[in-house]
């Protein structure tokens, strides 16, 4: 008999959701079988049956996971009834246990991220690891964090109401709380650990009047070929362009080490609307891949967004993301947040008809703006003026665009 757990998939993940059993209590699987789907912060994904069995479902649709806990069991009929011999007290599917303070405590500690050799000072320290803010890469505990907490006492004082509550219950009948997504959750902590970045802002305007005038005449012979095209897949090349030029933008920082990470691959992630919140979609090695090659992705990876079948390996890995606020009708400048761990997120804004003095004649065109929200601590405002300048003459640039 094999017991099915939900199992660290990487990525800072650490619970989920079963949002939908595949096969029923009782039911034969085979060995390698989806019988249920997960859905995590990052995606929803199968659980294969670990051996060829009768399965017992311990948990039922909806429920919340976290690391380790066992969603089902899979043997032979008398294994199982065997197990729950010796485990009379557990409880039914149905029904959750809330854990106890101690477990819970535990369970704490299990959620938080830190090496062995921290949770091991906090431990000789007398710090509760569960109540340490990280500073390191995706909220990390680091030593520094723990010695800290030690020197200020980590354990938390109780709670006092706070005036957001003494109002809620004042119009308890007029107020509903919703439960965030696993999708939203990410976000949330993604843009929590983005706003420990020192940020800065450069804005420029683009003259895409080639830009529009090629994606109209290419858009009709794309079709036939079923390729959806549209302007994105000529910003993720032109971004790649200026990016082999200006290679601290295509980066991570390390901060334990303060070390830049430069990155040789050119992998894009683009964030897509899905009904459970913002979701950033990876073209992976885009500098290899041609302009079609990137709209027949950029089309299967929202279409799997949509769908809640993309992967957890399609959303991970970014180098750098673009933000395409004009595809909504975003049409003026905005400040996207930074998708952490990158240096970088490029903000492109709606195509519109402008009047601009070209040439020292005033004349009406398509402009695009954009923005360049980088990590200050990485590079300054005059490499992200180089960095925009080199993006904004490859858009404006027919004979580059013509030649991809």
């Amino acid at each position: 008999m094999k017991d099915i757990r939900f199992v660290d998939v990487g990525e800072g993940i650490t619970e989920g959701k079963i949002q939908k059993w595949l096969v029923k209590d009782g039911d034969q699987v085979k060995e390698d079988q989806s019988v249920a789907q997960v859905e995590t912060d990052k995606a929803v994904v199968n659980v294969p049956s670990p051996i060829t069995g009768t399965i017992r479902i311990n948990m039922k649709e909806g429920s919340t996971l976290h690391i380790g806990d066992t969603l089902a069991s899979v043997g032979a009929p008398d294994e199982l009834k065997a197990a729950t011999a010796v485990q009379p007290t557990q409880q039914p599917a149905a029904k959750q246990a809330q854990p106890a303070p101690a477990q819970k405590a535990a369970q704490q500690q299990k959620e938080a991220i830190a090496t062995p050799s921290v949770r091991k000072l906090a431990e000789q320290l007398g710090v509760d690891i569960g109540v340490v803010t990280g500073t390191g890469p995706n909220g990390r505990i680091l030593e520094n964090d723990v010695r800290a907490a030690a020197s200020h006492g980590a354990q938390k004082s109780a709670p006092q109401q706070k005036y957001s509550e003494v109002l809620e219950e004042a119009h308890k009948d007029r107020v509903e709380r919703v439960p965030m997504s696993m999708t939203r959750k990410a976000i949330a902590r993604n843009m929590e650990e983005s706003w420990k970045t020192p940020r800065a802002t450069h804005m420029d305007l683009i003259n895409a009047t080639e830009l529009w005038n090629l994606v109209g005449k290419e858009k009709e012979k794309m079709k036939k070929e079923q390729v959806h095209l549209t302007f994105l897949p000529f910003i993720v090349k032109a971004l790649v362009k200026a990016l082999q030029e200006n290679p601290h933008f295509n980066a991570s920082y390390d901060r334990d080490t303060q070390e830049i990470i430069v990155k040789k691959y050119y992998n894009i992630g683009i964030s897509a609307e899905a009904d459970d919140g913002l979701k950033v979609l990876v073209v992976k090695d885009a500098d290899k891949m041609s302009i079609e090659q990137i709209a027949k992705k950029i089309t299967e990876l929202a279409d799997k967004a949509r769908n809640k079948t993309i992967t957890i390996d399609e959303m991970r890995d970014t180098s750098i993301t673009i933000t395409s606020i004009g595809s909504l009708g975003g049409g003026f400048l905005a400040v996207p947040m930074i998708n952490p761990p990158d240096v970088a997120i490029i903000g492109v804004l709606e195509i519109r008809d402008w009047n601009f003095v070209q040439d020292g004649k005033s004349v009406v065109g398509k402009v695009m703006p954009f923005t360049v929200t980088f990590d200050h601590r990485v590079v300054d405002g005059a490499e992200a003026v180089k960095l925009g300048n080199a993006f904004k003459g490859y858009i404006e640039d027919p004979e580059f665009l013509e030649m991809l």
